[in-house]
């Protein structure tokens, strides 16, 4: 995508003399008041940037970590290193799937290389692991670009699309394109209006900062809206659907994603508003079936509940305090939406159900059996 008319990825690599090049990415903490670009250098540098959320998304974290590995063998390859590598970066965040998901597949081909020859397969994988993010968000562009256009069939020439969106599932998260923005990217290509509700998505106001930031430097038309406005518009028939990202999807289609998307799927299903989740195939855990019990949810620091950032009246970027002194906070970071909730999940292969069955046949050279999963009564149930 392009900012001020120059294309950018949220990670690339990029020559700078050396052999094999400095890894840049665009840190997304000062977004949307302050570009800046970042170049990391070792993988204490990886670590820190995932964990300190200068980049976000599940795929991005993903394709952050390749490069965090292939930086690793360039200054050592050994397989000590390897592990430790593999170690230090699964362990900065525990919900998003497609972090262990690059860091095995950089394992699994890496481990069986000679120490000498490391460095250049695991920079090869990790720019391949980019590329492949980019085409499989432009795919999932291409499909859901066939919802919206049902949509907007049948409304009347000119009335846009009106689709809500929570936290950023934008090209920032991705390599490009986004996953939840690709399909809204793409009905703006085909010249098909659309408006798009972004949720502030507190506490760390990724819709807000992000979406609104990419969507305003693409001219897609939006306004922002507090998390708890979402039900209120669809009670009034003002969303026509819902498509949010995911950080983990389950074998058998539950969805963890940022905290209060569940909320958004429980009022979208009260109002029959369609609720697609946006996905590529690394993000489906094929060993998990029931998200509530078996997803890790991560629990993040309160100080981002009890502060906010953003820019004051002299233009400084500062952190203020919104609550008063010696209350704490909870703070974790994602919900799961039970399968039942979800309208369809969009692939790059094509949208499907959120089952099992239709998980399994639209990715069956990936799909794994698994026993199906149990969830304990709900309350009140006999």
């Amino acid at each position: 995508m392009k900012i001020d008319g120059t294309p950018y990825r949220s990670i690339w690599r990029e020559a700078d003399g050396t052999r094999w090049g400095a890894v840049r990415i665009i840190d997304q903490r000062w977004l949307p008041h302050d570009l800046r670009i970042e170049t990391l250098a070792g993988l204490d540098a990886f670590a820190v940037a995932i964990r300190d959320m200068w980049v976000r998304g599940a795929p991005l974290i993903g394709a952050a970590a390749a490069y965090g590995v292939a930086v690793r063998m360039a200054a050592n390859p050994s397989d000590a290193s390897l592990d430790e590598a593999w170690r230090l970066l699964h362990a900065t965040r525990p919900t998003a799937v497609n972090l262990r998901w690059a860091l095995d597949d950089l394992r699994g081909r890496l481990a069986p290389l000679p120490p000498g020859a490391r460095a250049e397969a695991a920079f090869a994988r990790a720019d391949a692991i980019c590329e492949e993010d980019v085409e499989r968000n432009r795919r999932i562009g291409e499909h859901g670009l066939a919802l919206i256009r049902a949509i907007a069939a049948r409304k009347a020439p000119g009335e846009p699309v009106r689709v809500l969106t929570h936290c950023n599932a934008g090209w920032p998260a991705t390599v490009d394109w986004g996953t939840a923005t690709a399909p809204i990217y793409h009905a703006q290509g085909a010249g098909i209006p659309v408006h798009v509700f972004v949720d502030e998505t507190r506490p760390r106001n990724q819709g807000a900062q992000l979406t609104a930031w990419e969507l305003n430097a693409a001219g897609v038309p939006h306004e922002l809206i507090v998390d708890n406005a979402g039900g209120h518009l669809m009670q009034h028939g003002e969303v026509d659907m819902v498509i949010v990202g995911t950080d983990r999807t389950t074998a058998a289609g539950d969805v963890c994603n940022k905290i209060g998307t569940y909320l958004k799927a429980l009022a979208a299903r009260a109002n029959g508003v369609p609720f697609y989740v946006a996905l590529p195939s690394p993000t489906i855990d094929w060993t998990v079936r029931d998200g509530l019990r078996e997803i890790p949810i991560e629990e993040r620091p309160g100080e981002e509940v009890t502060h906010v950032q953003g820019r004051d009246g002299a233009g400084r970027i500062v952190s203020v305090q919104v609550s008063p002194d010696g209350t704490g906070a909870r703070n974790p970071a994602f919900d799961v939406t039970p399968a039942h909730l979800v309208t369809g999940l969009i692939t790059e292969r094509g949208v499907c159900a959120a089952t099992p069955e239709a998980l399994a046949a639209m990715f069956p050279d990936r799909a794994t059996p698994a026993p199906p999963a149990t969830r304990p009564p709900r309350r009140g149930a006999t």
